[in-house]
């Protein structure tokens, strides 16, 4: 029987020297405590050894495939096919089921098989010569960094890091870009305020100080090129009578510099937003089209990954970003919070208030679904996600429309809802709560009251006390008497 053994340096082909051993797969370890036992059952017949790392992970890939590689190939042609008698070894039944189609040898595949693959592995530094302890370990983990790189299928177009740091500085470059147009509206604000009210864009406005420089320049100069036409008129007038200070060139100066940046910042910005919205729709398109590229980019970058995010379930993608308000709610036992990140989606924005809950809902669950096909699947179009946000919408509209459904049958007659018809109860006015003071004097009516009080009714005459003693009853009590009458 011979034997094919894989390793990371090459292919081995063994002979079994006492096949009897083989029978007691129990005891069988206990035959290579040693290398000498181990070279009494088993002896090296030949030793393919790979010429590099590149054929050395080709020859693992097919194997792992199930296939015939092409030096596995011509070793077997080369040894084995001359010893077509002997049966061959295998540790993959799948494999072995294919040498045997194209090769036409016999392979077996059995636990005897496995424990004895087992035992060669334990002594393979002494069965093969010429291969020391460093070298096979130093090609065992470069193959296995290069077949794990492989079976990833690393690709630089599905590195989802450049989406965590482009969407981080497009949030810093946000704030920053806040804060210099601030600062310039309040510097050039001093020189010409009634500006800053005219020309409400940030980008024209420190585009029109960079043209204009000092106010007394505006009427010589043409900004149709910034503003529109009555806007332009409008800052002219506003030019004559402004009342502003006057500033030096070299304040004019510095402010055109802080304008050069914000225009050169704004312009990097609209660059960045562009590469952001490629890679979105490269590695992520069915989430783009569920949420938008900037809340599908801050749930990747949230998560760490895209890999990250598609563990997480529905309930965890809803209030992703909203943690704080999450733990704060559960310590205080509040409502907790219905939406994090997900509520600057586009179909929660439209959405009324009453229903941007279940609307945040749906979308997060349908959203979880795109990013596990984007993640884990191999097709990179966006039709289930352009199909899910179809039947959010449609849903959205029903429930805009307050959930009007339609009923077959006779359900019909009892669904149609009766014609409104305002009934209100006509109530007389009534004048006497106009004035408080009062019509009579208190005297008279209190002497009125007294005429009108009806005679007192005619109650029983109640027997006295002396005529309640002298009631006797006979053999018995007085009720009103503490003693016995005799």
């Amino acid at each position: 029987m011979l034997v094919l053994f894989e390793t990371a340096a090459g292919y081995a082909i063994f002979k079994v020297l006492d096949e009897s051993k083989l029978q007691q797969i129990d005891s069988l370890y206990k035959e290579f405590d040693t290398p000498e036992k181990a070279n009494k059952i088993v002896k090296l017949k030949h030793f393919e050894k790979f010429q590099d790392t590149t054929e050395a992970l080709a020859a693992a890939t097919a194997m792992t495939e199930g296939k015939i590689g092409k030096s596995l190939k011509k070793l077997l042609k080369k040894v084995v096919a001359k010893e077509a008698h002997e049966e061959l070894a295998i540790s993959d039944a799948k494999l072995g089921g294919v040498i045997k189609e194209k090769m036409e040898l016999a392979c077996i595949h059995s636990p005897v098989v496995a424990e004895l693959m087992r035992c060669i592995r334990s002594q393979i530094e002494s069965l093969v010569t010429g291969l020391p302890p460093k070298e096979i370990s130093a090609m065992s983990l470069g193959l296995a960094h290069s077949l794990s790189r492989y079976k990833l299928k690393f690709s630089p177009d599905k590195v989802d890091t450049m989406i965590v740091q482009a969407i981080s500085l497009l949030d810093d470059l946000d704030k920053e870009l806040n804060n210099y147009i601030m600062r310039c509206r309040e510097w050039y604000g001093w020189h010409f305020p009634e500006v800053g009210k005219i020309i409400t864009d940030n980008l024209a406005y420190c585009k029109f100080v960079r043209k204009i420089g000092e106010r007394t320049n505006v009427a010589a100069s043409d900004l149709s090129d910034i503003l529109p036409e009555e806007i332009e008129a409008e800052v002219k007038l506003a030019a004559e009578i402004s009342m502003g200070t006057e500033v030096s060139e070299q304040d004019i100066g510095n402010i055109g510099h802080l304008c050069d940046q914000v225009i050169d910042i704004s312009e990097y910005r609209a660059q960045l937003y562009d590469y952001l919205q490629n890679r979105m729709m490269a590695i992520a398109p069915n989430l783009t089209v569920m949420v938008g590229e900037l809340v599908g980019a801050r749930l990747i970058a949230h998560a760490g990954s895209l890999l990250n995010l598609a563990k997480h379930p529905a309930s965890t993608v809803q209030i992703l970003g909203a943690e704080k308000a999450l733990f704060r709610a559960l310590k205080t036992r509040k409502d907790t919070p219905k939406y994090g990140l997900i509520y600057h989606a586009s179909l929660v924005g439209q959405t009324t208030a009453k229903n941007k809950g279940k609307i945040s809902r749906m979308l997060a669950a349908k959203a979880s679904l795109a990013i596990r096909y984007d993640a884990l699947g191999e097709d990179t179009n966006a039709e289930m996600g352009t199909e899910n946000r179809a039947k959010l919408e449609a849903r959205l509209r029903q429930l805009e429309e307050k959930g009007i459904r339609r009923i077959s049958g006779t359900g019909k007659a009892m669904a149609k809802a009766d014609k409104y018809q305002h009934k209100s109860e006509v109530r007389m006015y009534d004048p006497s709560g106009d004035s408080t003071i009062p019509s009579t004097s208190k005297k008279r009516k209190f002497e009125e009251v007294e005429e009108e009080e009806p005679e007192a009714p005619v109650t029983p005459a109640v027997k006295s006390k002396k005529a309640k003693k002298e009631a006797v009853v006979e053999g018995g009590w007085n009720r009103d008497e503490p003693y016995l009458v005799v």
